[in-house]
């Protein structure tokens, strides 16, 4: 089983030996949205978690053989010691913690900042336990406060290359060592489901409970996209970027990231504030397949979006101020829906142009995954965008990534990949179009310049993504 704490749903799939999906059920989230504020309720997660358990259960397949959780990145909230929260779950894009951020030189929505408001903000901070999205979770199921994972515990300051907390350096911005969860690497064993959790939600206790990664790195063991060189790039309410690399990838800025994979491999990385969200908040009453038919004729659009999903930006580029962007009055709906798609395509196109202005390889497939791979135009359109071809697999959801890697942790398979070869299938591969790539490269090079005439993108990597753009038109 793998569970799927999402921005807007909870997902649950059981998933069988040979990746067929035997049973899935989901549960809507709702939030408190606020300009830079992003909070939601922890009991929430926990009542649509055993919501989509029991739609996922429903269907009596037999036992579960291990569970494993995945969540937002970023996302922490405060917990005394019987596991029960303090405060809300300060999500993934909460940007409240600039000044925070300042002193511990990271951006604004990792949790390491958050923490450090949240304590601020704390009346006492005594039994108190910093937690991760999942832990929750976890704890819930297992009935006592378990370990988190390296990767959750990343963005808290984890340090992957020691495998430790930083106590000195974290004790000096407030985190003392008694507030921080231990920690193991993703695919431990973290326990097994109580009684109390079994009564909750009909997942049988003793079944095994895997220590699970982030979101996006869920997704990207759920594209099968495991060799060296490969990217994922999963699309949902924003847009995330993993690849895998044999050495992590150096990034001054701390734009891109580097997570540790369960076989000691490393998954550099990064999270866009750009994404389908936009297209909800633009048009909260759309009709998606309808609009990407209409589109089709406007390509390009008339009008030039930087489409994020709220102020902010974090990769390809760091810009904390930096707002969505439209350049141009479209001439209907239609024009205005595929600005958005095309925009997203060209972040994602200067995502890439980043990690090769990094020198992350990219000679390996990449992947779309996400809920917005779901449209069969939109992944043509991005497809075309960065001319190259794409992998669509069948199943493209971070509860996969999960189930898969729970069975590796549960021993079901010898690695993850051997565990991701046998329960990952591919649906179909989308090749470029030479015609339509040429055809966006000139809106999408206008966004390079405006970017950089804004002041958020540094001219380096302006100029990298020309360069490329160059070598691409006259290949």
């Amino acid at each position: 089983m793998g569970i799927d704490l999402g921005t807007q749903s909870v997902r649950a799939l059981l998933v069988g030996d040979d990746g067929a999906v035997l049973g899935s059920g989901a549960a809507p989230l709702g939030g408190r949205r606020d300009g830079v504020r992003h909070e939601q309720s922890p009991d929430d997660w926990w009542e649509a978690v055993r919501t989509a358990v029991g739609g996922a259960m429903a269907s009596g397949p037999g036992p579960v053989r291990a569970l494993a959780v995945c969540g937002t990145s970023g996302t922490v909230l405060l917990t005394d010691g019987a596991g029960r929260p303090l405060t809300p779950g300060l999500m993934y894009d909460d940007g409240r913690a600039t000044a925070e951020a300042e002193l511990a030189r990271v951006q604004p929505t990792w949790a390491l900042p958050k923490a450090m408001w949240l304590l601020r903000e704390q009346p006492s901070t005594a039994g108190v336990h910093l937690t991760h999205q999942p832990d929750f979770i976890v704890s819930r199921l297992v009935g006592r406060r378990t370990a988190t994972d390296s990767s959750h515990a990343l963005k808290t300051g984890y340090d992957l290359a020691t495998d430790t907390w930083p106590h000195d350096r974290l004790r000096a911005l407030g985190l003392d060592a008694g507030l921080l969860p231990e920690v193991v690497r993703p695919g431990a064993r973290l326990g097994e489901v109580g009684a109390d959790g079994e009564s909750a939600t009909g997942i049988p206790a003793g079944t095994p409970v895997i220590a699970g990664m982030t979101d996006g790195c869920a997704a990207q063991i759920a594209s099968g996209s495991l060799g060296v060189g490969s990217w994922n790039s999963v699309l949902g309410t924003t847009l995330v970027l993993k690849g895998v690399t044999a050495a992590p990838v150096h990034d001054s800025t701390g734009v891109v990231y580097n997570h540790r994979a369960p076989d000691g491999g490393w998954l550099p990385g990064g999270a866009s504030g750009v994404g389908a969200g936009a297209l909800g908040r633009a048009f909260p009453n759309a009709d998606p397949a309808r609009l990407d038919a209409l589109a089709a004729a406007y390509e390009p659009s008339t009008a030039l979006a930087y489409p994020l999903v709220s102020r902010g930006e974090r990769f390809p580029f760091l810009a904390p101020d930096a707002t969505p962007l439209l350049l141009g009055e479209p001439r209907s709906d239609a024009d205005h829906w595929a600005a958005l798609l095309q925009g997203v395509g060209h972040a994602e196109r200067l995502c890439l142009d980043y990690l090769d202005h990094l020198g992350a390889p990219q000679d390996g497939p990449v992947t779309f995954t996400g809920g917005g791979s779901r449209s069969a135009y939109w992944n043509q359109l991005r497809a075309d965008i960065l001319g190259r071809s794409v992998h669509i697999p069948r199943h493209s959801e971070p509860a996969l990534g999960m189930a898969v890697l729970a069975a590796y942790g549960a021993g079901a398979a010898p690695t993850l990949a051997d565990a991701a070869e046998r329960m990952v299938g591919l649906s179909h591969v989308l090749r470029p179009d030479p015609a339509r790539t040429a055809r966006f490269l000139h809106p999408y090079l206008r966004m390079v310049d405006e970017l950089e005439r804004r002041g958020w993108l540094p001219a380096p990597v302006a100029t990298h993504a020309r360069i490329r753009a160059d070598a691409l038109e006259t290949s």
